[in-house]
Formats: C-alpha cells, sequence, structure tokens
C-alpha cells in the first residue's frame, strides 16, 4: 500500500513527484493521483495528529459502489424452475438472455450468470447434516419418469419405473427397472 502520507510531506517540502516515487517506492502515477484526490477533497499538510493511515486513505479514496449496467436476473424465479424436471441453469441463461435483448438491455455472460445463482441459493438453502453410521441406512426412491423398455418377443414399448437406493456415507447407488411400483416388485430384490 502506498505511503500517502509521506507523499503528503515530501509534497509539502516542494520535492517533484518523480523524487517522491522514487523515495516512497511507489509509481509515479500514483503520487501524481493522490496529490490529485488531496487537492479535490481539501486535504493539507499537516495532517491531524488523530488522523491514522486507514482514515486518510478513506479520505482520498472514498469507495463508491460500482453501478453495474447489466440487468440482474430475478434468482428468486430461477430458483424455483431449478426444483422442476429437465430444467437446467444454462436453459434458464438462456431464456434470461433472450429476454434481455427483447427489452434492449445487457445481461450477464453464464459464468456470471451462475455465480451468482450460487450465491443466491447458498444464501437460502436451508440444510441440516444427519448423523448415521457408515451402512446402518438406505434411502430408497422410485424417480419420476418411466423409461420405455422393449418386450423382445412383441416389440412393444412397455415403461418401466426406476428404482433407486443410495447408502447414505458412501452415496454407492443401486438402480433397477421395474414394471410396476407394487411392493411384490420389490421383495424380488436380492
Amino acid at each position: 500500500m502506498p505511503k500517502y502520507r509521506e507523499i503528503l510531506r515530501l509534497n509539502n517540502q516542494g520535492i517533484s513527484s518523480r523524487s517522491i516515487a522514487i523515495s516512497c517506492e511507489c509509481s509515479r502515477y500514483t503520487v501524481v493521483k493522490t496529490l490529485k484526490c488531496v487537492a479535490e477533497n481539501g486535504i493539507s499538510w499537516p495532517l491531524s495528529p488523530t488522523m491514522t493511515d486507514e482514515m486518510l486513505t478513506k479520505c482520498l479514496f472514498p469507495k463508491q459502489p460500482i453501478q453495474s449496467l447489466r440487468k440482474t436476473p430475478d434468482y428468486e424465479y430461477i430458483h424455483k424452475k431449478m426444483a422442476k424436471n429437465r430444467v437446467t441453469l444454462n436453459l434458464l441463461c438462456q431464456e434470461y438472455c433472450v429476454a434481455c435483448r427483447l427489452n434492449h438491455e445487457i445481461s450477464l455472460m453464464y459464468t456470471q450468470f451462475c455465480k451468482y445463482y450460487r450465491e443466491f441459493a447458498n444464501k437460502t438453502k436451508a440444510t441440516m447434516h444427519i448423523h448415521r453410521k457408515p451402512g446402518e441406512r438406505l434411502e430408497v426412491d422410485w424417480t419420476s419418469q418411466t423409461t420405455p423398455i422393449t418386450d423382445s418377443v412383441t416389440d412393444v414399448d412397455i415403461p418401466a419405473y426406476i428404482f433407486v437406493a443410495t447408502l447414505s456415507s458412501s452415496q454407492y447407488a443401486y438402480v433397477e427397472a421395474f414394471l410396476s411400483q407394487n411392493q411384490e416388485y420389490l421383495c424380488q430384490i436380492t
């Protein structure tokens, strides 16, 4: 970080900006920019003894929020859409970009779109860790969509229901297709 206090002191003594840059081990541009900010903010040497280097930096270069020209997506809407089947961030980003083009607005790029969505999802996500012993529990469910399988005799597509079982700790999965979701089919699993 540049030595702003030393830049002010040396400038007050009438030393050139090139010599100040060498003495403070910073660029000449930094010295010129600092002196310009000093003139704009009405800061003069000697400084108040209570003024710290951090306070001086904030007086010279107050941080102003940068307003982006890009349209911010509605992440609440995106989060709800992501809960649906076959919806991806890529698909939602394309939808967002088309809407921006139609409204003559500048859209975010895909990487920024995903980054901001992940930040939003992490803030709104409520999770709880469940302690389990490895191999003690098995999580089971049926998928929401059927998969067609072809009967080898009749060449007719039959809808198959997909059963998924996952070990909680290792995340090893067992997947099998059944013709029905009845309990009698589940009893056949060995």
